[in-house]
Formats: structure tokens, sequence, C-alpha cells
């Protein structure tokens, strides 16, 4: 049966409130480091939209208060489920940012296991916020790409995977080097910005971020923020699409 549910989250953010604010509340801010195409209708009241391949989630901006608090809630499903958001952001001497971050709502049927993906999913994107702020200030993505791949029951399969195609050995942290070798793609130089064995691993390369990803369902899915003029869409993701069905036939 649904069930009520709260995520709460904070992060400490190298951005001022006003860099936090265009990141979290402007469609092309929001396309930098979360998933899909967004768009924010600039004020209360205001519609947000989320597009991914085949779905389309519209929600109402609940909270319009430039550089302190950003609120949104999705429409009601016909089961009573929904989403909600809110963001508080509050700036530190320095220059530097804390934001707040409170996820509720409504789960489904199967609230156990949605619940432990937000929970995770959360985290990961608040780590890509970060990332992006912090690395590739005053510029959004030119390019997004989230490819969903096949549903792997055995997660450390998938994550056998994510470390191949980067070039990774052993244990996996931090600031570890890579080297992105996928076919179809040219070879490229990266940095482990996050790793969270087996759920998610987050690299950042001169002018990206990439985030694998196995989640909902054991659903893997590749995630791409280019920052480059000379990104290739069609050709990325028809190459990191192969990967998926070679690595996981």
């Amino acid at each position: 049966m649904p069930r009520e549910f709260e995520i709460r989250e904070e992060i400490a953010l190298d951005a001022t409130p006003e860099q936090v604010w265009d990141a979290i509340a402007t469609g092309p801010g929001i396309d930098s480091w979360f998933m899909g195409r967004n768009e924010v209708e600039p004020r209360e009241g205001g519609t947000a939209r989320m597009a991914l391949p085949g779905y389309t989630q519209e929600s109402t901006v609940t909270a319009w208060e430039p550089g302190s608090r950003f609120a949104l809630r999705s429409d009601v499903n016909p089961d009573g489920t929904f989403m909600a958001f809110e963001y508080l952001i509050e700036g530190r001497e320095g220059g530097s940012t804390v934001l707040r971050y409170v996820h509720s709502g409504i789960l489904g049927d199967d609230w156990e296991a949605e619940y432990d993906a937000l929970r995770k999913g959360d985290r990961m994107y608040l780590e890509n916020l970060a990332r992006y702020l912090k690395h590739f200030p005053g510029r959004t993505s030119t390019y997004d790409m989230f490819v969903p791949g096949p549903q792997v029951a055995d997660p450390e399969r998938a994550w056998a995977a994510f470390k191949g195609a980067l070039g990774l050995t052993g244990t996996v942290a931090e600031g570890d080097p890579t080297r992105l070798t996928v076919d179809g793609l040219p070879p490229e130089e990266g940095v482990v910005e996050f790793a969270r064995q087996p759920a998610f691993l987050g690299v950042r390369t001169s002018d990206g971020l990439y985030t694998l990803i196995h989640g909902y369902q054991d659903t893997v899915v590749v995630e791409h923020h280019s920052f480059s003029d000379e990104a290739d869409p069609e050709r990325t993701e028809r190459a990191w699409q192969s990967w998926l069905d070679r690595s996981f036939a």
C-alpha cells in the first residue's frame, strides 16, 4: 500500500548562493547535473517540467525565493503517489554555501525498493551538483545524455563493468585517475569524483561529468553532462548504448 516518506540531506558547496540558485532553479542549471531535460517557470505557482526518454513529469513551483528557497511538488498520480522537493540555501563566509534538501511525498506498493533507490540517488545527484559547481562554474551543459540499460541482478557484475570501462582496478576511491575506453569514442582521461560501490560511480573529465548507476529495479544507467561545444550527441549515445548491450548481453 502507499506510504509517506521523507529524505533529508545537507551538503557544503564551493559556490555562492547566486550560483547555487542558478543551478537548482533554472532549466539549463538543472540540466547540468540532474537527469533529463528541465524547464522551470520562474515564479511561485509556475510549472516545472522534467523530460526523460518516454516519460515527462510536471510539477508546480510551491516556493520561489531567489537565492534562498526553492520548492516544487509533482502532480498527484491516480494511485495517490507524488513527490515534493525543497531546497534551502544558506550563504557562508568566503563565498561558499550550505544547501539543505528535503525530498518527501508518497510512494507506491514497491515503496521499500523505491525509497532505497531515492535515498541513494538523492545523495548521488547532490554530489554531482557539488562537482558541477566546483569544476564548471558559470557554464551550462551543451549536451545531456541519459541512457538506461538492462536490469542486472548482480550488482558486483555491474560494478566490474563500470571499472572496466574506466580503466580502474582494485578498490575505487575519490581521486583515482581514469581512462575512459568505450568503442566508438576517443579515449578520455579523467578522475573519480565519488564512488559508492556498487550503486554509482562519478567521473569528471576535462569537459564533462559521467555517472554510471546501478539503480532502481537493478537497472543500469549511464549519464553524461558535456560542457564542450564539440560534443557529438548521436555518436556518444550510440557508443554507450552499444557498450551496455555488449557488457550485459
